[in-house]
């Protein structure tokens, strides 16, 4: 096989960037893949989803091949800087070139994942590029929960080996993804009124991070910190819980939380609370240098606040629940397997709640996992509920379609590629649970900076992986 420039490639791409679409708003972009299909008299399937499938025969002596799906997600993630009033429900976005780079004026490039539409769409329209029957796949609104490939109706897939185009370093394989759900434990507040003095202790300057890709760090959980602080002050200070918030996405380690207490004795709690606070500081300084906290002192008065029974309760599960890594995978080196994050905490409108964002590679991890808090928060007779499950894509031994990608890549760079897993959720995971047996890969060029204004994709890094994939198709004969 001739390499080939990527001319068509970065053609399509200026072509779905100048329609709008970010996530919620893909009905666009979903009707110019239908017409694509039309215009070049190709078998299509759109749905009311907004999913787009198309079909192509296999190439000459390709023709009786097993077929492959290439799939990629049509949405991106709308970003732009403040000086900048671009409508991005009616209108598309701006490239320009910087270098080796492509970008977006002031905006997020939706390289995530549109650069995978474009490849597609260059193959689709290729008749000199050999390859099986394709099934091109492409799904809508995954970047607000994989929505588009959860409502696709699968049945109308033939191909059990799939090439997914949504990542994002080029040296890299992908072969399995984390599941996971929303978990969320509630109790009603009950409340009393206390005489003291306010004191609003904010704890603050830790690291945060994304609680796929940062849970394995180390990172410092400011909520379950703020537990461990309230259950060692409650031994040496007499206080009250008037509020207590701290973080706001459930996949985000919270950087941050709040902590408003009535206190009769304002002189002691502070010392007591300032000794151990530092005895923290020092404890996780190597770890989170900018981590600080403070204490703003308010009037004495009456105050409404927790019961005794809830606040009990409260420091309990933030002292005791699980949280951050609970498995390492004994088949992956280096690969968190399950894990969860305590992401929210929060008491709005009578309610306490605590949200968590559960991982895990194994779907018995997952729901080990879940059968563990239930039962956790039932000891406090709190309830639970979960939503927003996406599957895990598990670790398959004997993937064919792996060893061709390796094939393929140690033939175009004359080196082997990285093979790793993710505790992060990808849409194979979702194709993996409802098509049995299904062989999955997942590659993409250089992406730096996704969902931001300064993301950029790598010119160079698109062509090669562009052949690889060409290479690819060619050994599934």
């Amino acid at each position: 096989m001739t390499n080939l420039k990527p001319e068509r490639v970065f053609y399509y791409f200026k072509q779905i960037s100048d329609v709008p679409r970010g996530s919620g708003n893909c009905r666009g972009i979903a009707l110019y893949c239908r017409n694509f299909a039309i215009n070049h008299n190709l078998k299509y399937i759109k749905d009311d989803a907004n999913n787009v499938v198309i079909f192509k025969d296999g190439t000459k002596g390709y023709e009786n091949s097993e077929p492959v799906i290439l799939q990629g997600h049509t949405d991106m993630v709308c970003q732009k800087t403040e000086n900048v009033t671009t409508d991005f429900i009616n209108r598309g976005i701006e490239l320009f070139v910087d270098g080796d780079f492509l970008k977006a004026k002031q905006t997020t490039l939706g390289a995530d994942n549109g650069i995978a539409v474009a490849m597609i769409l260059a193959i689709l329209e290729s008749d000199n590029i050999p390859h099986p029957p394709i099934e091109a796949v492409f799904t809508s609104d995954e970047e607000i929960g994989l929505i588009g490939a959860g409502a696709l109706d699968k049945s109308v897939l033939t191909a059990k080996k799939m090439i997914n185009l949504d990542s994002e370093e080029d040296d890299t394989v992908t072969v399995s993804c984390a599941g996971g759900c929303h978990f969320l434990a509630k109790t009603p507040v009950e409340y009393q009124e206390k005489n003291g003095t306010k004191i609003t202790i904010t704890l603050k300057g830790l690291k945060g991070g994304h609680s796929g890709v940062e849970i394995n760090n180390n990172r410092v959980n400011a909520d379950t910190l703020a537990g461990r602080f309230l259950n060692h002050i409650k031994n040496t200070s007499d206080f009250d819980i008037i509020n207590i918030n701290g973080g706001d996405k459930d996949n985000a380690i919270p950087n941050k939380c709040i902590i408003e207490l009535c206190v009769a004795d304002v002189d002691l709690f502070i010392k007591n609370a300032e000794e151990y606070l530092n005895i923290i500081k020092a404890e996780i300084s190597d770890r989170e240098g900018d981590f600080a906290f403070t204490f703003d002192v308010g009037e004495k008065a009456s105050y409404k606040v927790l019961s005794d029974e809830i606040k009990n309760k409260l420091i309990f599960a933030l002292t005791c629940v699980p949280n951050g890594v609970l498995e390492m995978s004994s088949e992956i080196k280096d690969l968190v397997q399950t894990s969860l994050n305590l992401g929210i905490l929060k008491i709005e409108d009578n309610l306490l709640s605590l949200h968590f964002g559960l991982r895990s590679n194994k779907k018995s991890g997952l729901s080990f996992l879940i059968e563990k808090l239930v039962t956790f928060f039932d000891s406090v007779h709190w309830e639970t509920e979960t939503n927003g499950h996406y599957p895990p894509w598990e670790y398959k031994d004997d993937s064919q379609l792996r060893e061709i990608y390796k094939d393929a890549y140690k033939e175009y760079f004359g080196k082997e590629p990285k093979v790793e897993a993710i505790h992060a959720g990808l849409e194979c995971g979702v194709f993996a649970d409802a098509i049995d047996g299904i062989d999955c890969i997942s590659i993409g060029p250089a992406l730096y900076d996704v969902h931001t204004v300064n993301e950029k994709l790598s010119i160079s890094s698109t062509e090669n992986v562009f052949n690889i994939l060409l290479k690819i198709l060619e050994k599934m004969k």
